[in-house]
């Protein structure tokens, strides 16, 4: 049965808002994610909400009742709701006419099977959720496994991350740990480490040979890979730099190095 919840004193909305900080999604083990077409492809993937919010004016699409149906047989919450307070829930000044509230999976290393993807991306100390979700997008576009988030790196569950992902977050794995940890656990399987940075004994990106697995090694947006890190690393490579710019914005770095693994191993697989 759907509810119908239109002001924002509401303990259930209340809840739902609560989901926008850290400390509400680790309470209630749950996070936002945004937009019909978001959503859809996450219940294509088999993620069905545990609440679903949608607006008055999209109760009537197709995908929202594919949506309100899939929530309430999974004893989940449909709630019919007014675009006001889906623009207090998510804070966009023109919010989609639908969200919905996911549980948060298990991010632990046990559940990354490096033999599924022929190259995943680690981050170290990543602080800009944006960047996050746009390596999560060009992971899915690419077809690598996910992203492994190490040290003190951003939630990838926060409403920024989730949006910028476009869905990337719900087609791909995201592992959550510290560099000694991931050190330890990827002894344990193949795989070539490959980091990316400015100093050390570098090569141009396009020399490098990606083999599968490979985990390619991206720094803090700052202070980038560190060199305890990089000295533990199978190859460093870097981009050339033909203008003034010293360096690029890590989640674009992080697209140009996927893109070139993706042509060799197309390459391959074609000889």
């Amino acid at each position: 049965m759907i509810t119908d919840i239109t002001s924002p004193a509401n303990p259930v909305f209340k809840s739902l808002k609560s989901l926008t900080e850290k400390k509400g999604r680790r309470e209630h083990g749950l996070f936002l994610a945004e937009g019909l077409r978001v959503c859809t492809e996450a219940l294509q993937t088999g993620h069905v909400p545990k609440y679903l919010i949608f607006s008055v004016d999209a109760e009537g699409h197709p995908l929202t009742q594919a949506l309100i149906a899939a929530t309430e047989a999974a004893h989940g919450m449909a709630i019919r709701s007014t675009r006001d307070l889906l623009h207090r829930l998510t804070g966009k000044d023109n919010p989609g006419a639908v969200a919905a509230a996911y549980a948060i999976p298990d991010t632990g290393l046990a559940n990354i099977d490096r033999g599924t993807a022929p190259i995943w991306v680690v981050a170290e100390n990543l602080k800009d959720p944006g960047n996050l979700g746009t390596m999560l997008r060009t992971c899915d576009a690419v077809g690598a496994g996910g992203v492994i988030l190490l040290d003190q790196s951003c939630d990838p569950f926060s409403l920024e991350a989730v949006r910028a992902s476009m869905g990337g977050l719900f087609t791909r794995k995201v592992a959550q740990t510290t560099g000694d940890e991931f050190f330890a656990w990827l002894r344990t399987g193949p795989g070539q480490l490959v980091g990316a940075a400015l100093d050390g004994h570098t090569i141009d990106y396009r020399a490098h040979e990606f083999a599968a697995p490979t985990f390619l090694f991206m720094g803090n947006e700052q202070s980038g890979l560190p060199a305890e890190y990089a000295a533990r690393c199978d190859a460093l490579v870097k981009m050339p730099m033909k203008g003034t710019a010293d360096s690029l914005n890590v989640a674009v770095a992080t697209a140009v190095l996927l893109y070139e693994a993706l042509n060799q191993f197309e390459s391959l697989a074609h000889k």
